[in-house]
C-alpha cells in the first residue's frame, strides 16, 4: 500500500440507529475503494465489518469495526460503530479519533432513538457530520418525512446536497444540486452523469440557491464574493460548505441505497474533497509532557483508542498516530507506565483482515499485535517527549447488577473475565464490593449485559447469574443518647478492666460541640478537652471528643476506646450497614491500676457505643442520586407518572437536543432496570444519567421494610 500523507488522510466515523444500513454502507465504500470485489451482506454473515461471532449471532455491530479504502488518491479510514446507545463505548472511541461522522438515516422510519443519540455524543466531541439517508429503494421510503425530521432535530442547518427521483422500488437516480447534475445507476452498477431534467429543473435550482446561501454564510469574502457574482463556483462552495460544517453550522444531506451501491461513489468523493483533513479538527488536549502537532516531522506518539482480542492472534492494539512517523520495529515508550514497547509489526486494519504496511504517518489509523501491557486510553512516544493524551470519557453508567457464578468455585474465574473483557468494552466498569460482598458490573443497560452474558455461555462457557445489587444504605442516629459500660475479666493471673462513660448525638456540619445534656431530671456537664475530627471511608464523619476529667481514664486508653468504637460503626444495628455523622464524647470512666489495659477498653468502648446507638433514636439513611431524564415531549406525563411511583423529587423542567429535560433527585433502591422501564414507556427514545449527590433518611415504611428484610436474612443465616 502507498504512503499516504496527512493531508491525504480522512478519518471517518459510520454512525446511526441499528437497521439504517452502516454496515452495508461499509461495504459499499470498500467495494468502490477497490478493497473488495464483492459486496458482502449482513444477512449472509459475510461483511468486512460485523465480522465477530456475536455480531453474526445479534445481526448487528457490537464494536466498532476499523477498515479503509482507497478513493480519488486518498486514503478513507472508516470505523463502523455500533447502533444501540447501550452500545456506545464504540461510537465514543471512534469519534475520539475521527473528523467527521457519516449520519445514516433509515429512509423508512427517519430519526431513530439511535439516531438521536448518535447526534448527541457527535455534539459532544464537535464532529461534523454528513446525513446519509439510506435504503431510498424500500416500497416504504419516505424521503420528504425523513427530510422534515432532520430539519425539526437540526434546524436550517440541514442542508440538502442531493435528493432523489422517484424514492421507493425504483429509485434509480439522484439530483445533486452542488453539481448540478443527475446522477442515474443502472442495474449492474454503472453511473451516468446527466443534465437535470426540466421536470425537477425548478426544484434543483431552489436547493442550490439555498446551498450557495448556506456556503457563503461562512466566509465574509464568499459572502462579499456572492453579492457581487449572485452565484459562486464549484470550488467557492466547497470551501464554505467546508468552513460550515467544521463549525457545525452546515449538515449536508446525501442519498444512497448502499446495498445496490447507489451514491456511494459520490459521497465518496465529496468526502474526499471536502471532508476535513486529520489536522483541521482538533487534537486530543496534551495533559502532560511536549505538545507534538500532527506532522510526520515531529517524535513519534500514538494514542490508543482500542483493544480487542482474537482467537489465534492474541490482544490487538489499535492506535490513532498522532504525530510523527510510525515504522516496523519502532521502540516507544508508554507514557503512563514508563515501560518501553516494540511495535514488532504495523497494520492496516480492514475488519478481521490485516495487511502490514512499512511506515503510517500522523493522523493515520492502525494497529499492532503483541504489545506487553499498553491498554486503550494510553499513549506511546518517545521518552524525550513524555507526551500524554487526554484519555476518552466514556458515558457514566446507567445500570447495575450483581454477577455471581452458579459454582462458588468459579467465582474467581468470573472476576478475571470480566476484568479482561472490560478492556475491550470500557463502558464495562468493575467493582468487588466490600461492603456488600457482591462482584457489581456497572454498565449501560440490559441489552448491554446481555453482551457479558453471551461471552460467558459461548467463550467461556461458565454459568452465571445476575442479581440485583445490594444498596450501600448507612445508618444514623437522631437524638443524643448515653450509655456506659464495663468491661471485666478475671481468669487467674493478670485480668481485664475498662470502665467507659460516653454520649453520643448527631452530627451535622459545622455544627460545634456541646457542654451540657440532659437525660430525665439528669445534667451532664461536659468539658471538651480535645476534639478528633475523621473523615469516615464510607462518607460522613465520626467526631472524638475527649472530655476526661481528674484523669479517670488515662490518655493512653483514649485511642483503645476509639478503636473500639470504629470497630462497631462498621456494622449498624439496624442492617448491619455502615454508621455516620455522629459525635462521641468520652466524659468518665474507671480505670485498675494493675488489670486495666488496652484490650479492655476497646471493648469497653465498643459495648457503650453499640448502647448508646440503639437509644439514640437510629435511622436508615439511603443514596441519593441527581437524575437527568430526556424524553419526547409526548412521552413526559407518562415519565413524570413512572418517577412518582419511584419516590422522585422532581427538581426542575427544560428542554434540550429538542427533548424534554427532567432533573430530578431518586433512590438508588427504586432505580434498579430503569433503563428497560424508560424505553419501553419512551419507544428507546429517552436517555437518562444518574450521578450521586448524597444520602437521606428512608421514610418510616421503607425503614420497617428493611428491618424485616434484615431479621428475616439473620435468621436464615
Amino acid at each position: 500500500m502507498k504512503v499516504y500523507k496527512t493531508e491525504e488522510i480522512r478519518n471517518i466515523a459510520l454512525l446511526g440507529n441499528a437497521g439504517s444500513g452502516k454496515t452495508t454502507l461499509a461495504e459499499a465504500m470498500l467495494f468502490e475503494g477497490g478493497v473488495i470485489n464483492r459486496r458482502g451482506e449482513v444477512t449472509a454473515k459475510n461483511t468486512v465489518s460485523d465480522y465477530n461471532q456475536i455480531e453474526q449471532d445479534y445481526g448487528n455491530s457490537v464494536f466498532s469495526t476499523l477498515m479503509y479504502a482507497e478513493y480519488n488518491g486518498k486514503k478513507i479510514n472508516i470505523l463502523d460503530t455500533p447502533g444501540m446507545d447501550e452500545l456506545n463505548g464504540g461510537v465514543v472511541s471512534a469519534l475520539a479519533v475521527t473528523a467527521l461522522g457519516i449520519l445514516a438515516i433509515n429512509s423508512t422510519s427517519g430519526i431513530e432513538a439511535g439516531t438521536d443519540a448518535a447526534i448527541r455524543h457527535a455534539s459532544k466531541a464537535h464532529t461534523p457530520l454528513i446525513l446519509v439517508v439510506n435504503q431510498l429503494d424500500h416500497d416504504n421510503s419516505n424521503f420528504e418525512n425523513t427530510l422534515e425530521q432532520c430539519k425539526t432535530t437540526f434546524g436550517g442547518k440541514a442542508t440538502i446536497i442531493q435528493y432523489p427521483v422517484d424514492a421507493g422500488p425504483n429509485f434509480s437516480s439522484i439530483i445533486d444540486v452542488l453539481k448540478m447534475k443527475m446522477y442515474k445507476y443502472s442495474k449492474d452498477g454503472n453511473v451516468e452523469i446527466l443534465d437535470i431534467p426540466a421536470s425537477e429543473k425548478e426544484r434543483a435550482e431552489e436547493f442550490h440557491n439555498e446551498l450557495v446561501e448556506k456556503a457563503a454564510e461562512n466566509e465574509e469574502a464568499l459572502m462579499e464574493l456572492y453579492f457581487d457574482k449572485g452565484e459562486l463556483t464549484e470550488d467557492e462552495m466547497r470551501k464554505g460548505i467546508k468552513l460550515g460544517m467544521l463549525e457545525r453550522s452546515l449538515y449536508p444531506i446525501f442519498c444512497t441505497t448502499a446495498k445496490k451501491g447507489i451514491g456511494v461513489g459520490r459521497l465518496m468523493e465529496f468526502i474526499t474533497n471536502i471532508a476535513p483533513a486529520p489536522y483541521e479538527k482538533k487534537m486530543r488536549d496534551v495533559v502532560k509532557g511536549k505538545v507534538l502537532k500532527m506532522e510526520a516531522s515531529e517524535a513519534p506518539s500514538l494514542f490508543v483508542f482500542k483493544t480487542s482480542v482474537e482467537s489465534h492472534v492474541g490482544e490487538i492494539t489499535y492506535f490513532k498516530v498522532m504525530s510523527g512517523t510510525v515504522k516496523e520495529g519502532l521502540d516507544l515508550v508508554n507514557s503512563k507506565t514508563g515501560n518501553k514497547e516494540r511495535l514488532s509489526q504495523v497494520f492496516v486494519a480492514s475488519g478481521k483482515n490485516r495487511e502490514k504496511v512499512d511506515e503510517l504517518v500522523a493522523g493515520d489509523l492502525g494497529c499492532t499485535v503483541k504489545l506487553k501491557e499498553t491498554k486503550f486510553n494510553q499513549t506511546l512516544t518517545t521518552k524525550e517527549a513524555a507526551t500524554v493524551y487526554a484519555p476518552i470519557e466514556f458515558p457514566i453508567s446507567r445500570h447495575t447488577v450483581a454477577v455471581k457464578a452458579v459454582n462458588d468455585s468459579d467465582d474467581e474465574k468470573v472476576g478475571e473475565i470480566i476484568n479482561k473483557i472490560k478492556y475491550e468494552d470500557p463502558t464495562f466498569v468493575v467493582e468487588q464490593s466490600k461492603e456488600l460482598k457482591q462482584l457489581l458490573v456497572h454498565s449501560q443497560g440490559e441489552y448491554h449485559m446481555n453482551i457479558l452474558k453471551w461471552y460467558f455461555d459461548h467463550v467461556h462457557k461458565l454459568e452465571v447469574n445476575y442479581l440485583a445489587p445490594k444498596i450501600p444504605y448507612r445508618e444514623t442516629i437522631t437524638k443524643p443518647a448515653q450509655a456506659d459500660y464495663r468491661h471485666k475479666k478475671q481468669s487467674g493471673g493478670a485480668g481485664q478492666f475498662g470502665e467507659v462513660h460516653m454520649i453520643i448525638e448527631p452530627y451535622e456540619e459545622g455544627s460545634e460541640a456541646r457542654s451540657m445534656f440532659k437525660f430525665g431530671d439528669k445534667e451532664q456537664k461536659l468539658s471538651v478537652r480535645a476534639t478528633e475530627e475523621h473523615e469516615l471511608p464510607w462518607g460522613g464523619k465520626l467526631i472524638f471528643c475527649n472530655c476526661i476529667v481528674g484523669g479517670s481514664i488515662d490518655a493512653r486508653f483514649l485511642p483503645a476506646i476509639l478503636k473500639g468504637i470504629m470497630e462497631k460503626i462498621e456494622e449498624g444495628p439496624l442492617t448491619g450497614s455502615y454508621a455516620r455523622d455522629i459525635r462521641v464524647y468520652i466524659y468518665d470512666g474507671k480505670m485498675h491500676p494493675v488489670d486495666s489495659n488496652e484490650i479492655s477498653f476497646k471493648l469497653a468502648g465498643r459495648n457503650a457505643f453499640s448502647q448508646a446507638f440503639k437509644n439514640a433514636g437510629p435511622k436508615i439513611l439511603e443514596p441519593i442520586y441527581n437524575l437527568e431524564v430526556l424524553v419526547p415531549s409526548d412521552r413526559m406525563g407518562d415519565t413524570m407518572s413512572d418517577l412518582q411511583g419511584r419516590r422522585a423529587i422532581i427538581m426542575g423542567m427544560g428542554s434540550e437536543h429538542g427533548m424534554e429535560k427532567i432533573s430530578a433527585k431518586v433512590p438508588l433502591k427504586e432505580m434498579h432496570k430503569y433503563t428497560t422501564s424508560l424505553s419501553s414507556i419512551t419507544g428507546g427514545r429517552g436517555v437518562f444519567s444518574l450521578k450521586y449527590d448524597g444520602y437521606e433518611k428512608v421514610p418510616a415504611d421503607v425503614q420497617d421494610e428493611l428491618l424485616k428484610a434484615y431479621e428475616a436474612e439473620q435468621e436464615e443465616e
